[in-house]
């Protein structure tokens, strides 16, 4: 099954890790992240930590275990590409919408692109 496939039909928690450029790690929950017709991930991101890390350093590592009992999924080695702004594009492809009163629409919002360096199952070495 492609990625594109896979992340459009799997439900699962996501997990994206980033450090700044002194090396401090940060971890923080993350949808599934789009997949792009070259392979590229997509993830949309606020202005927050994970965010502030990659302007930094731009490697990155997402973690992807599926719904359902025991621990199926992926890991992915990340390098960021590039990040726009375009409300249109962020708004066409996220998933879930939260209440209009809510503060979250106040806060920016990017697209952000990243290369695949490594693909490895969620337990184990995976080819070598």
């Amino acid at each position: 099954m492609d990625l594109k496939t896979y992340f459009e039909n799997t439900k699962g928690l996501g997990v994206l890790s980033t450090a700044d450029a002194e090396g401090n790690v940060d971890s923080a929950l993350y949808a599934r992240p789009h997949v792009q017709e070259d392979g590229t991930l997509v993830l949309i991101m606020r202005d927050r930590l994970s965010h502030a890390n990659l302007q930094s350093n731009p490697k990155a590592a997402y973690l992807f275990k599926e719904e359902g009992p025991g621990y199926t999924g992926k890991r992915f080695f990340l390098s960021k590409t590039k990040e726009e702004q375009d409300e249109q594009k962020i708004e066409s492809l996220k998933r879930r919408s939260y209440p209009q009163d809510e503060k979250i629409h106040e806060e920016a919002r990017y697209l952000v692109f990243f290369e695949i360096e490594k693909e490895l199952p969620l337990i184990g070495r995976g080819e070598k």
